[in-house]
């Protein structure tokens, strides 16, 4: 934040502290590159701290345009905040998000994704109900970004090495990297406005919250490709033929815990109709239903599926069985490949289930919809 205030003369920071939730109020600050200029706060709405946030933020952000004089505010997000659904809510509000940016040390990526802790525990849960973990919520902070600032050799954290960089490349591969230096830069000059810094430049590129969102969403997400350097490995697994529910149960555990991150969709004999979420990271796994596949939509509902989730159904498109697939993708050092592999094909259906047909496969055990909460 101080050097994207550094960057660029007249930006501001619009930052609130959920900290303070269970006081009942969140606390906003804004401030510039000589300190706070403004701060308040905002009562919880509906016993959430997100929320508040959100009926907050767009006011804030009329009131700083309103002003008049600020050429960038900057959101900055509280630790547990994702950062795409407040970009929704600043587009919704009428602004433009210029860019999304997550500071991130490379030596500490596998630590966090490895945090199955409850944000809960770390005082960093935004609501009540709200079960997310440290693992999973890190992971799609830094897959969101359309930009990673990349801070290295901070004060009292390891030095990052080739495994951590690789990890994070092939965790988010599309992802612009600025390198960043760590303290307070106030005593540097400042750049002209002719040349801005890499960082704000980057900050200011430009960022698509619809593309953005549909690489996120598993029907047509924007998945890590095949990769191999560094020890560190991702294996993309694709098949045409639907798991056993009971088999693919039985093995949650040893596929979340077989990669530092695995994400995808994924097709449950029985469950024809519905596309499932696979998303783990920390040892925690969460599945769940993310609407119909597009084969067993009537075809006049096409018309309404976004074009972006019909090109991607398109390249998975079978003859017999439309977009119904297998498209998981596992990201670690030191993956055990064939292992993997052997564990993911002992879930598939045999030959002799698979030749039985839907009418047999609606007759498996749901051993699925405890789960799916069904």
């Amino acid at each position: 934040m101080a050097r994207l205030l550094a960057d660029v003369p007249g930006s501001v920071v619009l930052h609130h502290d959920l900290a303070t939730a269970t006081a009942g109020t969140v606390v906003r600050t804004v401030r510039d590159a000589t300190g706070i200029l403004d701060a308040g706060e905002a009562p919880l709405v509906n016993d959430c701290a997100c929320c508040a946030l959100r009926e907050d933020l767009v006011p804030e952000l009329v009131r700083l345009a309103e002003a008049g004089g600020t050429p960038l505010a900057v959101v900055e997000l509280w630790d547990s905040v994702e950062p795409k659904a407040m970009a929704e809510v600043v587009t919704a509000g009428g602004f433009t998000v210029t860019g999304v940016i997550t500071a991130v040390d490379p030596a500490l990526v596998l630590p966090y994704l490895g945090n199955g802790d409850d944000l809960a525990e770390g005082g960093l849960a935004a609501a009540a109900t709200d079960q997310r973990t440290v693992a999973d919520t890190f992971a799609r902070q830094l897959e969101y970004a359309s930009v990673l600032a990349l801070a290295e050799s901070l004060p009292g954290s390891p030095e990052a090495d080739d495994e951590d960089r690789e990890l994070l490349t092939q965790l988010h591969p599309t992802a612009r990297r600025v390198p960043i230096g760590h303290g307070d830069p106030a005593g540097a000059p400042a750049p002209s406005v002719s040349a801005p810094s890499e960082l704000a430049r980057a900050a200011l590129a430009g960022f698509d919250v619809e593309a953005a969102a549909a690489a996120q969403h598993p029907a047509c997400a924007l998945l890590p490709a095949e990769a191999d350097a560094h020890g560190v490995a991702t294996l993309v697994w694709h098949r045409r033929r639907p798991f056993h529910p009971e088999r693919l149960y039985a093995a949650l555990e040893d596929l979340t815990c077989a990669a530092a991150r695995s994400r995808g969709r994924f097709w449950l004999a029985g469950k024809g109709d519905t596309l499932l979420h696979w998303d783990a990271a920390g040892g925690a796994l969460c599945v769940e239903s993310a609407g119909p596949w597009l084969a067993a939509l009537p075809d006049a509902a096409w018309e309404l599926v976004p074009p972006v989730r019909r090109a991607a159904a398109a390249l998975d498109w079978h003859p017999e069985h439309g977009d119904r697939c297998q498209h998981l993708v596992f990201t670690s050092p030191g993956l055990d490949r064939d292992g993997l592999e052997r564990l993911l094909e002992s879930c598939l259906l045999t030959d002799a289930e698979y030749a039985a047909g839907q009418a047999a496969w609606e007759r498996l055990p749901p051993a699925f919809d405890t789960l799916l909460e069904v």
